[in-house]
This record gives structure tokens, C-alpha cells and sequence, in this order.
């Protein structure tokens, strides 16, 4: 007996037929059933490890919500399964630190390629191959970042570079790492940059994508920005993912409507 059914997925423990086309991406399964309450009909479809699976309708359409754990491997994990399922299209919905000094706690940032500090996309993709995101993902994001953006600190959005990284204390304590030498310049670089902001899975979502042939992209809320505190500047904290979730959402339903023309 093989160890991988070719129907029921080894690790999600989900069937095609459970699933939809159109997926969001929490890493934090405890935000699975908060985004699965704004699907219409939403089910409670698996729950094994790390992965909590809902799966309802938007625009009269399957649309499911996975959650995929901290880091790259678990990710990678969940969005090959959901591809196995005939899934092709994929919205990360994260929280990250800001890097960039204009970033701020609640802003919005849709992220166009993302700096492959993972070890999970050296698996997939060659060293200088970018982490992109898809454009079609990344249009609709922004469309629907600016309709819930005010402009203002803590309500506004942004485009551009995230870091991925394996090691959250490596960011946030790199001065106790024994490789400091290294992880402090390389950091100050990415802020000379212009990098937006530090995550921990869009790398390795994007390497994916780009290597099955899929549609990948991802909207993080800012929680907070060590670089303004650094700076003296004022640096709000911010615990909500909500625009985040309504982005996403906001973004799936624009390429719905997109696919059916």
C-alpha cells in the first residue's frame, strides 16, 4: 500500500472534491474559521497538525481557507496538497514587521516578490531565480488595499519587497545569534533596500507557484516597525488582521469575476 492516496491528501487530509479552486492562506489556523465566517456556506472540511480546512463560496464559487503553520516546510506542505486537489490560485493572508520607515503598525502590504532567506524555495527554484509574485494576484490585492486604505498611518497600504527568514528570534535577537556578524549587516542592507517588511512564508508560497505553474500572492498587516522605534519615530502596534482578511477576500471575489470573462 503506497504511503500517498492519490484521493485523500496525506497531511490536510482533504479530497479535490472538498476543496476549492481558490484558496487563502493563514499561517495562524486559529484565523482559519474567522475568514471561512466572511465565505458564504462555509464547512468545516479537516483539521490534522497544523492544518485547519474550511471551504464555502464566494460569487457562487468554491473558495477554501487552509491554514499552513510557521515557516516555509509546513507551507510548502499545503500548498502542494491543495495543487494535487486541482487548486490554482493562492492568497497568503500573514502579518509581518515592517523594515521600511513609511510602513507603520496596521498598514497593508501587498507583496510583489519576496527575498528568498528560506531554505524550504532552494528546493524548488535555483539560487537566482526571484520569488515573484503573480500579477494578476498582485493587481487584484492592490485594487482592493486601495478601497479599504485611508491614506493615513496605520490605514494605508503598500507594494514592494518582503523578507522571508526561517528564524523569528534570528530577527528579532540577531545581535545573540553566533552568526550576528552576519545576519546584522545582511538586515541593514535589505532596510538600504527599500524592503518592506519581514514574514516567514511568502518565499517559499511564491517558489511554489512559480514551480507547479499556479497563481500565488499576499497581503500581510504590519504588526508593528522596529526601524521607526530605532528611528525615534512613533510606532503603533498593531494586533488586528482584519483589513488583511477583507483584502483577501476582497481580492479573491476581483479574480473570480476576472476568470469568468
Amino acid at each position: 500500500m503506497a504511503l500517498l492516496d492519490e484521493n485523500l491528501q496525506f497531511h490536510l487530509k482533504v479530497t479535490a472534491e472538498q476543496v476549492g479552486k481558490y484558496v487563502i492562506l493563514p499561517g495562524d489556523p486559529g484565523r482559519v474559521e474567522k475568514i471561512a465566517a466572511l465565505l458564504d456556506n462555509a464547512k468545516h472540511i479537516s483539521t490534522n497538525r497544523e492544518y485547519v480546512t474550511y471551504t464555502g463560496t464566494l460569487n457562487n464559487t468554491p473558495v477554501s481557507v487552509c491554514s499552513t503553520g510557521i515557516g516555509g516546510p509546513s507551507a510548502a506542505i499545503a500548498v502542494e496538497e491543495l495543487i494535487r486537489c486541482g487548486c490554482h490560485t493562492f492568497v497568503r493572508v500573514g502579518t509581518s514587521g515592517g523594515m521600511n520607515l513609511k510602513v507603520t503598525g496596521g498598514d497593508l502590504i501587498v507583496v510583489s516578490a519576496a527575498i528568498r532567506g528560506d531554505g524550504t524555495s532552494r528546493e524548488y527554484l535555483t539560487p537566482d531565480y526571484p520569488a515573484v509574485a503573480d500579477f494578476e494576484v498582485v493587481t487584484a490585492l492592490v485594487d482592493s488595499a486601495k478601497e479599504l486604505s485611508s491614506g493615513k498611518d496605520g490605514d494605508s497600504y503598500h507594494v514592494g519587497v518582503a523578507q522571508s527568514k526561517d528564524s523569528f528570534y534570528g530577527e528579532i535577537e540577531p545581535e545573540k545569534m553566533p552568526v550576528s556578524d552576519f545576519l546584522v549587516p545582511r538586515w541593514e542592507a535589505y532596510v538600504k533596500s527599500g524592503c518592506l517588511a519581514s514574514e516567514m512564508e511568502a518565499a517559499t508560497l511564491f517558489s511554489v507557484a512559480l514551480a507547479r505553474g499556479v497563481r500565488a500572492g499576499a497581503v500581510l498587516t504590519a504588526l508593528w516597525n522596529v526601524e521607526r522605534s530605532k528611528a525615534g519615530l512613533p510606532d503603533k502596534v498593531c494586533y488586528s488582521s482584519e483589513r488583511a482578511i477583507k483584502c483577501g477576500i476582497e481580492a479573491i471575489k476581483k479574480l473570480i469575476i476576472g476568470d469568468s470573462v
